[in-house]
């Protein structure tokens, strides 16, 4: 089964084996050594190295950290974690530290939430060739926002401060390659004296954007002689680019977070997992339907489930958030400074903020003793220890 009809009641017996409580990882561990035996030549490198972590997550192949408690001198062992920006389990507080640290950059205008996406029968090709063509996507998206933003009817400067996100996924786990970007309302002028803001809620024209979106990305594809490749009614279609105006910013960052480390489906989606006697299983996760919050289960054989997942494994090398222009962590525009030129620039009232370093990292917390409460401290790294399943003492 491979679509995401709601199927049949099942038997009794498959009933008893469901599972309530089933994680990625679990999945990928009970089905992924079958899926590997019968697909790996067809599988790229970073895709088994992927499968390979995510099923060793946590268990004794990876071993365990050692702390001791400072009070009563116990010794606990943690599983180690895979660490992979693939893995479900190991993403943590990322989401939100990086939450943190855009929110505080945010400049004193109104923002734009931009989503370019290609079209369906350019899905295919982009899957089988990600190295390339997701980093000319993120160079197509740079391009024409920059060109469209020199027109002086719009704005009159390329020099735009932004970030980009790259999606690979619909709600189902398809292949979905899509950017968004938060853009503020203008650009600092060619001399960089100035700002030039845009329109409170209009950016750019996106029928025009939309064309030269395209164009970017077929001259992108044609350098890196990947062209002929592609189906001609791709270039002959309308390419969409999506804008909206989302006020100070801050609501877009939010709906943006969790999936700058989140990946194609978290933990809290699998509602079911029934392995059958023949060794195949059935994946039952949530899926939100589109303009509303309710869910419905989508069935999946376990084979299907794994596959879906391991297409929105990314190359090696490849980061999904970038930052351009005077957003970028090396510009040299004084970020204090370009919040005052846009203060001025827009007749706000600058509020001069006095605290603590907002760029520096913020401490992890030691964990706690669960006999007494007291703090533990890092010992260092066991090897392998048998039974390794969760937290467990050893006195």
């Amino acid at each position: 089964m491979s679509g995401c009809q709601v199927t049949s009641e099942t038997s009794r017996s498959e009933k008893a084996n469901a599972v309530d409580s089933w994680t990625v990882n679990d999945i990928l561990r009970e089905f992924g050594p079958a899926y590997l035996a019968k697909h790996q030549s067809k599988m790229s490198s970073d895709q088994i190295k992927v499968l390979h972590a995510l099923m060793a997550c946590r268990t004794e192949k990876l071993g365990c950290a050692v702390f001791r408690c400072q009070q009563c001198q116990k010794a606990h062992f943690f599983p180690k974690s895979c660490g992979n920006r693939h893995c479900p389990s190991c993403q943590g507080s990322k989401a939100k530290d990086w939450l943190i640290e855009q929110q505080a950059r945010l400049l004193p205008c109104n923002y734009f939430m931009l989503t370019f996406t290609v079209p369906a029968e350019m899905r295919k090709f982009i899957r089988s060739h990600p190295k390339e063509c997701l980093r000319a996507l993120f160079d197509a998206v740079r391009d024409s926002l920059c060109n469209l933003a020199s027109d002086s009817r719009w704005i009159g400067s390329p020099h735009l401060g932004f970030v980009s996100v790259l999606h690979t996924w619909g709600r189902d786990l398809n292949y979905h390659p899509h950017i968004h970007c938060i853009v503020p309302g203008g650009a600092l002028s060619p001399s960089g004296n100035e700002w030039l803001p845009s329109r409170a809620d209009f950016l750019v024209p996106v029928r025009a954007l939309s064309k030269i979106f395209r164009a970017k990305y077929r001259a992108i594809l044609k350098r890196h002689g990947l062209y002929g490749s592609i189906p001609t009614i791709v270039w002959r279609q309308n390419w969409v680019v999506h804008c909206k105006d989302v006020g100070d910013g801050r609501q877009s960052l939010r709906y943006l977070a969790p999936y700058v480390f989140r990946v194609a489906i978290g933990n809290h989606r699998i509602a079911r997992l029934t392995k059958h006697a023949d060794g195949t299983g059935e994946v039952v996760f949530m899926v939100r339907r589109s303009g509303t919050r309710r869910y419905r289960p989508c069935p999946v054989t376990a084979e299907e489930f794994i596959r879906r997942f391991l297409q929105h494994v990314l190359p090696t090398g490849l980061q999904k958030v970038r930052h351009y222009g005077f957003m970028h962590a090396r510009s040299k525009v004084s970020l204090a400074w370009l919040k005052m030129l846009v203060t001025l620039t827009l007749n706000l009232v600058y509020v001069i903020e006095v605290g603590l370093d907002r760029s520096e990292p913020r401490l992890k917390q030691n964990p706690k003793c669960t006999e007494c409460g007291g703090e533990l401290l890092f010992i260092g790294f066991e090897v392998a220890r048998p039974q390794v399943s969760g937290m467990f003492d050893s006195s």
